[in-house]
């Protein structure tokens, strides 16, 4: 496998699966990037630049929780009930209905950053690894 990331299909395509790396990496490239944003543009500029930025970052956060669904075996719609617990708790968690969005949110960490994915090929396409064959 080529260990070049395609940063546009990662980012703007829901289609096949992605690895833990290649995952977290994407994650953290996000949230870096909402970081970055949240603390440079404030007042009215956030509310008008923020009608493309968000919906930007959340399309592609859901491209990127998809694949990563995928490899798991689950179907990419699980990204919506993590993308709401996020919205929920962002920046921080306040009421009853918070925790159970950080709950979603463990369960998710767990499940997509800690547990590896399906071995071989799934319903969602081929394997991003190769196992060696036996000879």
């Amino acid at each position: 496998m080529n260990s070049k990331i395609d940063w546009a299909h990662l980012f703007l395509s829901a289609e096949g699966r992605v690895r833990q790396t290649p995952f977290l990496v994407g994650v953290a490239l996000l949230l870096l990037v909402l970081a970055f944003y949240e603390a440079l543009v404030s007042g009215p500029l956030q509310f008008v630049t923020g009608w493309i930025v968000y919906p930007a970052l959340i399309y592609g956060g859901a491209c990127l929780l998809s694949k990563r669904l995928h490899d798991r075996g689950r179907s990419g719609w699980w990204s919506a009930v993590i993308l709401v617990a996020v919205v929920m708790v962002w920046p921080r968690p306040v009421g009853f209905f918070d925790f159970i969005a950080v709950a979603v949110l463990v369960w998710a960490v767990i499940d997509l950053c800690v547990m590896p994915g399906e071995r071989g090929d799934n319903r969602y396409g081929r394997t991003l690894y190769r196992l060696k064959a036996q000879a």
